[in-house]
């Protein structure tokens, strides 16, 4: 493998962990919606990773992580029965997002932190280049 390679690997890493925040963000936003129907409410999305093999310079490839869906949670949604609610239906239940505030914090610190540690790799693996060129020298 190059050494350069690390940069797409990482670069690719740090895309996706970009989309993981982005939708933690969106749940944690959408987190006390109401409906006034299971249907309407909304649903926590998570975004799912795979591993891929890049095109790179050269006509070689280099392994990679990218987010090939975002699905939707099939935890059920909360009902509560609340007459008075705007979004009461007629029988007066108001539907919550199925949005688990904890978990999504969980998921925003561990996607931070793997976002910081793919920088770092990018940094160190700079810092390694640069001193590699100074030898010559």
């Amino acid at each position: 493998m190059n050494l350069t390679n690390i940069f797409n690997i990482a670069g690719s890493g740090m895309t996706a962990q970009n989309v993981r925040m982005n939708t933690v963000a969106s749940n944690l936003a959408n987190a006390n919606t109401t409906a006034s129907s299971e249907a309407e409410a909304y649903k926590a999305k998570q975004a799912v990773f795979r591993t891929i093999q890049q095109e790179v310079s050269g006509g070689q490839s280099s392994p990679g992580v990218e987010v090939s869906e975002i699905v939707e949670s099939d935890a059920p949604v909360d009902m509560r029965y609340e007459p008075g609610h705007p979004d009461a239906n007629e029988e007066g239940y108001v539907f919550y997002s199925n949005v688990n505030v904890v978990e999504e914090m969980a998921n925003m610190i561990a996607a931070s932190k793997t976002f910081s540690a793919e920088v770092e790799v990018m940094n160190t693996t700079k810092s390694m280049i640069q001193k590699v060129l100074t030898l010559g020298q």
